[in-house]
């Protein structure tokens, strides 16, 4: 992942704390285990979930709010009884996406008595959670999280639109597997302000296959730049 180095710190701080949970254990503390991913989308919070997956050997079980939310609200809460059950006796990496779904305001104008509940249930059960498991949680919106939610994390992990440094590395890396050594990375730097490093991926991917389907191994410039402009239309970006 091409990370800044702050996040790839606190990041590895994690996986460091996981590894060493029994020696911290001894004495007398627990390690990190329950994060809170915010930031745009396309920034790297849900490939963060699986970097940790992997470097940890870990299952990841990712917890699709919309699904879990019903017009049954009452079926909510003990559906979130069930996870945090098995938050308990499966040591795994549990990923509730669009934490934002579950997670809003308590005190917003347009929340019925019944999604409150359900979000002190859900505080409830992640308070008292003492499990091996480690529950993240990711959204695109921190705005809309109910305050109390931030106390309930260890961690609050910010993500941020790549920097030019950080973008180029991230370009690299995914065209690693062909010739760069032509294309004007000044040119690219300049077509890639407000991409996300998911926007980043797919450019290099439609550039990758241009070449491919046109028989060459060398990326051209220019179809890195299109291929970049046209992820910067589909979210209304300016070229400025």
């Amino acid at each position: 992942m091409a990370l800044d180095e702050t996040v790839r710190s606190r990041i590895e701080r994690v996986l460091l704390e996981q590894r060493q949970r029994e020696r911290i254990r001894q004495h007398g503390f627990a390690p990190v285990r329950k994060l809170l991913l915010i930031g745009p989308p396309g920034t790297g919070k849900t490939m963060t979930a699986t970097v940790l997956a992997g470097e940890l050997a870990l299952p990841l079980f990712t917890i699709q709010l919309d699904g879990l939310i019903t017009k049954y609200l009452g079926e909510t809460a003990a559906k979130l009884r069930l996870i945090f059950d098995t938050i308990q006796h499966t040591r795994a990496i549990y990923l509730f996406d669009e934490f934002d779904a579950l997670g809003g305001e308590r005190a917003a104008k347009n929340e019925v008595g019944e999604i409150r509940r359900v979000l002190n249930s859900f505080l409830l059960f992640l308070e008292q959670d003492q499990s091996e498991s480690i529950i993240v949680a990711a959204t695109n919106y921190p705005k809309l999280l109910d305050h109390a939610l931030f106390r309930r994390f260890e961690a609050v992990i910010e993500f941020a639109l790549p920097s030019r440094d950080i973008a180029e590395k991230a370009l690299r890396s995914r065209l690693t597997l062909l010739d760069t050594s032509q294309v004007d990375w000044s040119k690219i730097l300049h077509a890639i302000n407000g991409l996300s490093h998911a926007d980043l991926t797919r450019a290099c991917e439609q550039a990758a296959k241009r070449a491919i389907l046109a028989h060459r191994t060398r990326v051209v410039t220019s179809e890195l730049v299109d291929a970049l402009s046209e992820r910067r239309n589909a979210h209304g970006h300016s070229n400025n």
